[in-house]
């Protein structure tokens, strides 16, 4: 992140989302709103002084709750670029009119509460989209008591507590009396491979990062035990079997193949029942802590992402690929590329491959100093076209655009690189003005017409 944030052919927008996109491949035009950070970028050198000294706390959404921010903050400690941010919703400046603690303070008077978000315009070739993931909501199980029972937590909890710069400052204690826990149970696959309540799909990532933190628990704890409870292993990737192995073997963790029914609290311990699937045997155990290995579901960003760059999604709101071998980043629009996460689960080496395969398809793409458009694409011819452009509205490729003829008329005009050939257009206009390259009426009349002149000479003879 920070040889990106130096790099000077590289520009970062943060604290920005996506407004509009139009246009087409090589002359994408997209609008940004650069959100009101309320503090200076240009003047801000990132001491910390007005986060220290901000006497307003709230819950931070980056520690998922188990700890406090200001209401001038960063994301979290590594964020590029190292410039706060005020929360308008929580400031004493906009909620009561009396705190100016943070202008006061900042050496630069880098404070500046008129700041109002900024629409940004730029032009385009290529876009890549990696939206990433988000989890699923475990409290849709009842039964384990998320949300209910401070000692059931996800396995992002556990990483935001091991990691040095957490609320906890590294510590893994039970959130409900900051003690360590000597016994914690794993549950995978929660949400993941079950159709009725979460999805059908495997998220891929559960097996390994749950045998991650197997590990981190016992280097932090080391007399803790470990039960994680699974369905199936699934860890084809290199080394990733050795590593679950690892966590068995070298650190301990007992692996059993059974589904929890039931998580209760009862005399300050959590009571986990479930079942053995090998053996049949129903089990009752102990923990101080219960840990859930939450499945991938796509974000709910994806539905506005979608819409604004035309992108088909699958059964489950991930964006789709043009084809799962042959084009596996591209999409059906030209120039649209897809890493990581948004298109379905992946760990991180993939994502990574995904990213540089992206990368790959865009410098081939500039590499070029023409684009080079599918031989069957559609034409208009413009002494024919009425207007209506009914053809516009049922493209899937957003290849038609509207022209002005000489005689000043409004007709259609196919965009040739967008245009996949698919012969909607054709179908659908009246007038029959526009027409797919070696694929018109004529000459499919023709060629029905030689068969039917073939049929005749051979009922003849």
């Amino acid at each position: 992140m920070l040889e990106a944030s130096q790099d000077p052919r590289i520009k970062l927008l943060t604290y920005a989302e996506l407004e509009e996109v139009k246009g087409y491949v090589g002359n994408f035009e997209v609008k940004i709103r650069k959100k009101a950070r309320l503090i200076d970028e240009t003047r801000c050198t990132g001491c910390g002084l007005c986060i220290e000294r901000c006497p307003t706390f709230t819950s931070s959404e980056w520690d998922l709750g188990l700890g406090q921010r200001k209401a001038v903050y960063k994301p979290f400690p590594q964020a590029i670029p190292n410039v706060p941010v005020i929360d308008s919703e929580v400031c004493g400046h906009f909620t009561t009119g009396l705190c100016s603690v943070c202008e006061k303070i900042c050496p630069v008077g880098a404070v500046d509460w008129n700041q109002r978000d900024e629409v940004i315009e730029e032009r385009f070739g290529a876009l890549v989209v990696a939206t990433g993931f988000e989890l699923f909501d475990p409290s849709l199980y009842g039964e384990y008591g998320a949300g209910r029972i401070k000692d059931v937590i996800t396995g992002l909890h556990f990483e935001r507590m091991v990691n040095p710069s957490g609320p906890t400052g590294g510590h893994l204690v039970r959130p409900s009396d900051f003690t360590e826990p000597r016994r914690v149970v794993f549950i995978q696959c929660v949400g993941s491979r079950d159709a009725e309540r979460g999805v059908p799909y495997c998220s891929g990532i559960c097996c390994m990062y749950t045998a991650k933190q197997v590990i981190l628990l016992k280097e932090h704890i080391p007399e803790a035990e470990a039960v994680v409870f699974y369905m199936d292993i699934r860890a084809p990737a290199k080394g990733y079997e050795e590593f679950i192995r690892r966590a068995q073997e070298e650190y301990g963790a007992i692996y059993i193949r059974g589904r929890v029914g039931r998580i209760y609290e009862e005399d300050g311990k959590l009571i986990v029942q479930g079942t053995d699937t090998l053996s049949g045997q129903a089990l009752e155990l102990e923990a101080d802590l219960v840990v859930l290995a939450t499945g991938v579901v796509a974000p709910q960003e994806g539905d506005r992402i979608g819409q604004l760059l035309a992108l088909a999604r699958d059964d489950y709101g991930f964006f789709t690929e043009l084809h799962p071998k042959l084009a596996p980043v591209e999409t059906m629009s030209s120039g649209i590329y897809l890493a990581g996460c948004c298109q379905g689960p992946k760990d991180i080496p993939a994502s990574v491959a995904q990213g540089s395969a992206a990368a790959g398809k865009v410098m081939a793409l500039f590499s070029k100093d023409e684009l080079e458009s599918d031989p069957q694409v559609a034409q208009v011819k413009d002494l024919r076209c009425i207007g209506c452009f009914k053809c516009r509205d049922v493209c899937p490729y957003g290849a038609i655009e509207e022209k002005e003829t000489p005689w000043k008329k409004m007709v259609a005009r196919v965009v040739e690189t967008v245009c996949g050939g698919c012969g909607l257009c054709t179908a659908t206009c009246p007038t029959g003005a526009i027409q797919l390259q070696n694929f018109t009426d004529n000459q499919l009349l023709g060629e029905v017409e030689s068969l039917c002149l073939g049929w005749r000479r051979e009922s003849a003879a």
